[in-house]
């Protein structure tokens, strides 16, 4: 028998949510985004390979935060510009008091 994704991921990176409740195609969202930000390489490999790069991709680009050192890295990772991320685009939109 196969493994199943979850079961080859560390279940740090799911502290606040019980990991054997998860449905790999329902949470898939949760699952991107924690590994993306928490995961290892390989693990990451195993979403890439679990997922495909497009919904990977497509996933990201729809989340509303990923902390600047990540979006850096997954911009570079799936050569994908920075503007295709709904949180780089909102972050530009958003002007700080400091800014002025």
């Amino acid at each position: 028998m196969m493994p199943t994704l979850l079961s080859q991921l560390n279940e740090a990176c799911f502290w606040d949510v019980d990991i054997t409740k998860l449905d790999e195609q329902k949470s898939k969202r949760l699952i991107i985004e924690r590994i993306i930000q928490f995961g290892t390489l390989n693990e990451i490999r195993l979403i890439k390979q679990f997922y495909g790069v497009e919904t990977v991709i497509s996933t990201l680009c729809q989340l509303n935060y990923i902390d600047p050192k990540t979006l850096n890295f997954v911009s570079l990772l799936f050569q994908t510009p920075k503007t295709k991320f709904r949180c780089y685009t909102r972050a530009q939109s958003m002007s700080q008091h400091w800014n002025y």
